[in-house]
């Protein structure tokens, strides 16, 4: 919930450093812009909204995939806020996205090198949970962003939107396309991402509403965040269903690949698609008329958001239970159920206003 009524769109990601070998181990890539290793700040059982935001914070972004243009900007957005409150920022993290065995190897890193906090993008709702536990026995505030984990995992979660709007949002979008008929399908990123899963959930009770009795979706296809799978995903839909009639892709990998593959195919502007995608990503293909209307938030205002959430945890302003507000930046934020926080609604992106803006 926000009291503030500016609007914060796009959203999310970004990780922690840690030791050369131990990314070396995970495969992953690791950044490192301070040598910084700051004890953990000392836990506070009740928030105290008048405590003074800490300076000399180390703050770890742990995205679901490093290099992913994605996650590189979101982590953007959480560096720039931590320089601003004169904190630390690290980053580390797989170089695939379905590497769950290595995110949790970085969690563990970073609780070794007792980071204050540590922003966390969960490949897996449970997977990283004993690992996070961990962190936050030895008095590291962990907030998830972009996608959750378990409640009782971390101290907060910043939402890059409702859950519930992203996933209505994009049935109403196609179904306006489509004219509220015919054969749809999802392309969707890993088959354990939880926020994937989430919001498909909404998709598929919004279409029991009764103005889209006409519309059938057919299948749920995955092409785990991988350009090359997700447009072979693309293409195998299109043979299995020649009749469809929409796609929809919760994922800024997927949409992109999808794009690619009905662009250069008998379908563009036949079927449609819509779904998250970045505008610098998704311009071409609106302007060639392969996507009418696309949606997301903006992910370095997500990163933004994160980072400025586990400097208020670990300042003490905050504890992560429903009903506490904080400020971050110009926006008073209101913590909701289960320790979730909404950045804002989607931004629809089409041709008329997809050139004012650029990440």
């Amino acid at each position: 919930m926000r009291k503030s009524s500016l609007r914060r769109t796009c959203a999310a990601l970004a990780a922690v450093t840690s030791l050369a070998l131990a990314a070396t181990a995970c495969g992953g890539t690791t950044k490192n812009n301070s040598k910084s290793d700051d004890a953990a700040a000392t836990s506070t059982a009740k928030a105290d909204p008048n405590a003074a935001l800490k300076k000399g914070l180390t703050v770890g972004f742990l995205p679901k995939q490093v290099n992913n243009p994605y996650f590189t900007s979101a982590d953007k957005g959480g560096e720039k806020a931590l320089t601003e409150l004169g904190g630390t920022y690290k980053e580390v993290g797989p170089s695939s996205a379905t590497d769950t065995a290595g995110q949790v190897s970085y969690v563990n890193t970073l609780t070794q090198q007792q980071v204050n906090a540590m922003a966390v993008s969960a490949q897996d709702p449970g997977a990283l949970c004993t690992a996070l536990k961990q962190a936050m026995k030895n008095n590291i505030k962990v907030v998830t962003y972009d996608s959750d984990t378990k409640a009782d995992c971390r101290n907060a979660f910043v939402s890059q939107a409702s859950a519930e709007d992203l996933g209505r949002t994009e049935v109403q979008l196609l179904a306006e396309q489509i004219g509220y008929k015919g054969q749809i399908a999802i392309l969707s990123a890993a088959q354990t991402a939880t926020n994937q899963n989430t919001w498909i959930g909404y998709m598929k009770d919004e279409l029991k509403q009764d103005k889209y009795k006409n519309i059938k979706l057919v299948k749920v296809a995955y092409g785990n965040d991988d350009a090359q799978q997700s447009f072979q995903q693309t293409q195998g839909l299109l043979q299995q269903y020649p009749n469809l009639k929409g796609i929809i892709s919760p994922t800024t990998v997927g949409i992109k690949a999808a794009a690619q593959y009905l662009s250069g195919s008998k379908y563009k502007g036949k079927v449609k698609l819509t779904g998250l995608g970045t505008p610098n990503d998704m311009r071409k293909y609106v302007k060639n008329g392969t996507v009418d209307a696309f949606e997301l938030w903006d992910p370095a205002k997500l990163g933004d958001l994160a980072a400025r959430t586990a400097v208020a945890l670990a300042s003490g302003q905050i504890t992560g239970k429903e009903g506490e507000t904080f400020k971050a930046g110009d926006t008073e934020y209101t913590i909701g159920k289960d320790g979730v926080i909404n950045l804002g609604k989607p931004t629809v992106f089409n041709a008329k206003n997809i050139d004012q803006f650029n990440f």
